[in-house]
């Protein structure tokens, strides 16, 4: 298994390197690796990245993802393998349309359907954020706000992994449920994220595509928190049990994943063991970019 550097965007670009092989299934095939991470699973988003990546890499004709719209079939083992199966379901004039499917074991454990827009003129509307948000200099990283506490079923490694192992930098509003949930147990969030150094070139994909897929990366990691946060639950409390169920995200506009980009969350609903989070990436300047749905299993155990 490959060491982890921590504090460094490449484990995001290292996720979402694909290596092309013969398609055994549908159309075109690629593989890609999940990255480390202390949880008995891999990571979720790098199998929403690496599905995006492979779909963008099967259209040809300048279209730009625009939404996927993805299941979790199964966990997916670290630092294995994953083979994703694209099916080329249609290409038109203004839209295509790709299904990929996450092989690993044999087994399905992701599926996803992704659709491009060549784009055309039409009105243009931009959500509103109408609270004000600290700016991320005033707020501490996850490394600072960690630093010398410990807890619950927090270890070493998944300290070092939440303070640097992410490829992005994370500040959040208000403070970390990484312990605690400190305050009232609000139902919305919002979460500074940069990528930890400039993001490389990945093979394959344009810098566009790039940053496209590092959003569909980054956003799984706390888009479920709000929900943790309204029914008081930190990540290290030791019965918790959480997992990706269905994910939807849709890319508005296109801007580069370089500098701060704010990402605004609330959850939508809990209950019978599952929670649904909404989040909306914003640019310093309030450009929308993208908006994510999620459904997260949070069990205690």
């Amino acid at each position: 298994m490959k060491t982890q550097t921590l504090g460094t965007s490449e484990i995001f670009t290292s996720a979402v390197t694909l290596t092309q092989e013969a398609p055994e299934r549908f159309d075109l095939a690629f593989s890609a690796i999940t990255q480390p991470c202390p949880w008995p699973k891999a990571y979720g988003g790098d199998l929403v990245a690496q599905a995006a990546a492979a779909a963008m890499r099967s259209v040809t004709d300048g279209k730009t993802l625009h939404s996927m719209h993805s299941y979790f079939l199964r966990p997916a083992d670290i630092g294995a393998a994953v083979r994703y199966e694209v099916e080329l379901l249609r290409d038109g004039r203004g839209y295509s349309t790709r299904q990929v499917r996450a092989y690993q074991n044999d087994k399905p454990i992701y599926v996803c359907l992704a659709g491009f827009a060549a784009g055309e003129p039409g009105g243009s509307f931009l959500a509103e954020l109408t609270e004000p948000v600290p700016d991320p200099d005033d707020l501490p990283s996850s490394a600072a706000y960690l630093a010398g506490r410990d807890g619950g079923s927090m270890t070493e490694r998944s300290k070092e992994y939440w303070s640097g192992g992410r490829s992005f930098d994370m500040r959040h509003v208000p403070g970390p449920v990484y312990l605690t949930v400190e305050g009232e147990p609000v139902p919305h969030q919002a979460v500074w994220v940069k990528p930890f150094d400039p993001l490389r070139p990945v093979a394959g994909l344009t810098d566009a595509q790039r940053d496209l897929a590092a959003l569909a990366y980054v956003c799984d990691y706390t888009i479920l928190e709000p929900v943790l946060r309204v029914l008081g639950l930190a990540w290290a409390r030791p019965e918790l049990v959480t997992a990706s169920l269905d994910h939807a995200m849709w890319f508005h506009r296109s801007g580069p994943v370089e500098g701060w980009l704010l990402y605004v969350q609330e959850a939508v609903a809990a209950e019978a063991g599952r929670g649904v989070g909404l989040g909306r990436f914003f640019t310093p300047d309030r450009r929308h970019l993208a908006t994510v749905v999620q459904e997260g299993m949070i069990r205690l155990v």
